[in-house]
């Protein structure tokens, strides 16, 4: 079996359980290739110089025949994961190093037990739809125009509120006066979305959510629509130009620009242990149901 290995830091509380999986790679001849800027982050700030196979910096030349790609860190690497990945169908493992993780859901207490249940094939691939976004150039985000969250596009530098018209297979819906304006995937939504009072969504639901963000009129709330129709934006307002967010990357873009958003022709595999399930990670994650009186 081979892995790869991406992340970026970790606290050094995570460095025990770091080693501890390499131990469990060593002793189970798993061979390791990893990410280079974190290799140079072992060495440097932790003192370990992991026994590894070969580097990658990009999906370029990473080795799209690893059976399973390692995201070592929280959602936002396991986002940054995502554009190394692609479309190689490589399936995505979240370990995770810090405290909240939805996608990064192994604990460090349990990467042994989740390595060995992998080579026993005790676990199920979850595919995860994502988002593409388009203009008539396609200027914005032109390395990886695809998002597993959330595209939103934002007011950037005056303090007015901006104006979205949006519009459904080109049936207008709205035009949204707000501070900008969330277009999330299942996955997504609960995340960004989630905070501005958007519906969380099973995984596997066919479907996209808009949120508004701090809109002007009360009465506008978030809608689900389907993920087979093409979502377009047209921004305007007092400034030039707005900001575009792709999951954690972020562009400047145009008034002028007109904004397509439709589902991507690939999805995103993501490797879930079967102790694991959506509905006890919302549990354990938002603490539902915690309560003094129960």
């Amino acid at each position: 079996m081979k892995v790869a290995l991406f992340g970026r830091s970790f606290n050094e509380s995570f460095t025990e359980s770091f080693i501890l999986m390499f131990d469990v790679f060593t002793k189970h001849n798993i061979d390791v290739v990893i990410y280079e800027p974190f290799y140079d982050f072992l060495i440097r700030d932790i003192n370990f110089k992991p026994p590894v196979q070969n580097y990658f910096h990009s999906y370029e030349d990473l080795d799209k025949n690893v059976d399973y790609f390692f995201s070592i860190g929280g959602d936002g690497t396991f986002l940054d994961a995502v554009t190394l990945v692609q479309d190689s169908g490589v399936p995505i493992v979240g370990v995770n190093s810090g405290r909240l993780g939805f996608m990064a859901d192994i604990a460090r207490d349990e990467i042994p037990a989740a390595i060995s249940n992998i080579l026993e094939g005790n676990y199920s691939i979850e595919e995860r739809t994502l988002l593409k976004v388009q203009t008539e150039s396609n200027g914005l985000f032109k390395d990886f125009n695809y998002g597993l969250n959330e595209f939103t596009v934002h007011k950037k530098d005056s303090a007015s509120m901006i104006t979205i018209h949006t519009y459904i297979d080109g049936e207008y819906l709205n035009s949204y006066w707000a501070d900008g304006l969330i277009i999330s995937t299942p996955t997504g939504s609960t995340a960004y979305s989630l905070s501005v009072g958007g519906p969380i969504l099973i995984p596997n639901t066919q479907n996209f959510v808009i949120s508004p963000i701090s809109p002007h009129n009360l009465t506008v709330r978030p809608i689900v629509v389907p993920n087979y129709q093409e979502i377009t934006l047209k921004v305007e307002g007092r400034s030039d130009s707005y900001l575009a967010s792709l999951d954690s990357r972020s562009v400047s873009f145009e008034a002028l620009n007109e904004l397509k958003i439709s589902k991507a022709d690939f999805k995103i595999k993501v490797l879930k242990l079967k102790s694991h399930s959506f509905y006890s990670t919302l549990r354990n994650k938002l603490m539902w149901g915690v309560d003094k009186r129960n």
